[in-house]
C-alpha cells in the first residue's frame, strides 16, 4: 500500500489472514484515519491449492475429491457442477434417478452453506444464540449426507455418469425429517434477529453495491440477487430439471449486509420447497450409466466375465477416455455461477480445468466497499460476503 501526502498520521492494519473473523486464510491490509477505513486491499493467491494444476495429473473421476475442497461448505454442489462439464463432453446424462438426488443433496448442501454464512456472521456480530440454533440443522443436514456417502465436510459422492451409490434405506423419511424440522429453526432465528434493532444498525446501509456495480464486479449468487439483479442459473439455465420445479429467486434491492442476510434466509426456505417436490417425484431406477467405458460394471460381472473384467481394468488404470473437445459445465452454488470449462485431448485425463468459482468476483470488491467504514462493520461486511478461502485461492 502506497505512501502519500493525503495518508498523513495514517496507520495500516493487517486484517487476517489469520483472524476469526475471516472464516479461512483471507489477508486483507486497510489503512486506518483515527477508526474510519480510507483504503484497503486485498490478496487474492494467499492461500493458492493449486486445484486446476493437479487436476491434470488425475483421471477424471479423481478429480471428484479434489472439487470437494472449493467451496467445502456446500461439497455436493461443486462435484456436481464438475460431473455435468465432463458429461457434456461425453454426450451422455445420468439416469433421472441420479439427478434428483443430486438436486435434493445440492440444495441441502445450499442451505447448510447458508447456515454457515449466517451463523457464523450472526456470531461475529455478537449473536450466539441463533448461531447455535442454526447449527443444529447443519449438524442433521450432515447426518444424512453421512447415511449416503460416508462422508460429512467433503463428500465424493458424485460420479462421471451419475453417482457412487444409491441413497439409504430411509433416505425419503431422513429428509421429510429435514424438511419439518428446518423450518422451525429458520423461525426461532429471524425471531430473534430480523427486526433485532441492534442487528439492523449493524447491518443496513453498511457494504452497500447497486446491482450495477456489482454486476461490474462479476457477482453473481445471493450478493447479487441483494442488490436487485434476478440471475440465477438455475432459472436462468435450467440442469438437473430444476424447470420442472416450482420456486421463487428471491432479491433484495438495497444491497447492504441486510439485503444479504435477507435474501439468504429466503433462499433456504425456497430450497427445502425444491427438497419437498423433488422429493415426492424421486423416480426408481439405476444411479449411474451402463456404459463401461464411463462407470465401473458391477462386480459381480467383473468376477465372472473376461470382457468386464478388462473393461474394469483399462478404466482403473488409463482412466475413461473422453472425447477431445471443450466444454462448460456450471450450476448456481451456495455463493453463485461455480462453472468448470473442461477441455480433453482424449486421454484418461484432462488437458486443461479453468474453474470460476463465484468468491473471486465477489471479494475483488471488498476493499472499494471497505471505504468510510469501521473495522466492525468490515467484519459484518466479510461474513455477508461469504468468502470461502478454498474456492476462492483454488
Amino acid at each position: 500500500m502506497q505512501e502519500d501526502e493525503d495518508h498523513f498520521e495514517t496507520q495500516i492494519l493487517n486484517l487476517g489472514p489469520s483472524h476469526p473473523s475471516t472464516h479461512g486464510t483471507l489477508r486483507a491490509t486497510i489503512r486506518l484515519d483515527g477508526e474510519i477505513i480510507t483504503d484497503a486491499e486485498v490478496e487474492i493467491g494467499y492461500l493458492h491449492r493449486c486445484f486446476e494444476k493437479m487436476s491434470e495429473s488425475h483421471t477424471w473421476n479423481q478429480v471428484i475429491p479434489y472439487t470437494d475442497r472449493l467451496n467445502y461448505c456446500s461439497s455436493m454442489i461443486n462435484g456436481v457442477g464438475y460431473a455435468l462439464g465432463v458429461e457434456k463432453l461425453l454426450g451422455i446424462e445420468a439416469p433421472p434417478r441420479a439427478q434428483a438426488i443430486r438436486m435434493i443433496l445440492s440444495e441441502l448442501s445450499r442451505v447448510m452453506d447458508h447456515i454457515v454464512c449466517l451463523g457464523a456472521n450472526l456470531n461475529d456480530l455478537g449473536a450466539m444464540t441463533p448461531f447455535l440454533y442454526m447449527y443444529q440443522a447443519r449438524e442433521e443436514i450432515y447426518s444424512v449426507l453421512e447415511a449416503c456417502c460416508g462422508g460429512r465436510l467433503t463428500v465424493s459422492y458424485v460420479r462421471i455418469g451419475g453417482l457412487a451409490n444409491d441413497v439409504p434405506a430411509g433416505f425419503d423419511d431422513a429428509v421429510r425429517y429435514l424438511l419439518k424440522r428446518i423450518p422451525k429453526l429458520i423461525d426461532d432465528m429471524e425471531t430473534l434477529i430480523t427486526e433485532n434493532r441492534i442487528f439492523r444498525q449493524r447491518t443496513e446501509g453498511v457494504g452497500t453495491l447497486s446491482g450495477e456495480e456489482a454486476l461490474d464486479w462479476g457477482w453473481t449468487g445471493p450478493c447479487l440477487r441483494a442488490s436487485g439483479v434476478a440471475y440465477d442459473v438455475r432459472k436462468a439455465h435450467p440442469y438437473l430439471g430444476y424447470e420442472n420445479f416450482d420456486f421463487k429467486v428471491p432479491i433484495a434491492h438495497t444491497g447492504d449486509t441486510y439485503a444479504r442476510y435477507l435474501v439468504r434466509v429466503e433462499e433456504m426456505r425456497q430450497s427445502l420447497r425444491i427438497i419437498e417436490q423433488a422429493l415426492a417425484a424421486l423416480p426408481p431406477g439405476p444411479v449411474i450409466v451402463s456404459d463401461h467405458r464411463v462407470a465401473l460394471p458391477p462386480k459381480g460381472k467383473v468376477y465372472t466375465e473376461m470382457e468386464s473384467l478388462i473393461w474394469h481394468f483399462k478404466w482403473v488404470m488409463e482412466g475413461m477416455k473422453v472425447p477431445p473437445g471443450e466444454r462448460y459445465g456450471y450450476t448456481e452454488g451456495a455463493n453463485g455461477e461455480l462453472g468448470y470449462y473442461v477441455i480433453s485431448d482424449g486421454g484418461g485425463k484432462p488437458y486443461r480445468i479453468k474453474v470460476r468459482p463465484p468468491c473471486f468476483a465477489i471479494f475483488q470488491a471488498y476493499p472499494e466497499m471497505l471505504k468510510g467504514h469501521m473495522i466492525p462493520d468490515a467484519v459484518a461486511i466479510l461474513g455477508s460476503m461469504n468468502i470461502i478461502a478454498g474456492e476462492l485461492d483454488r
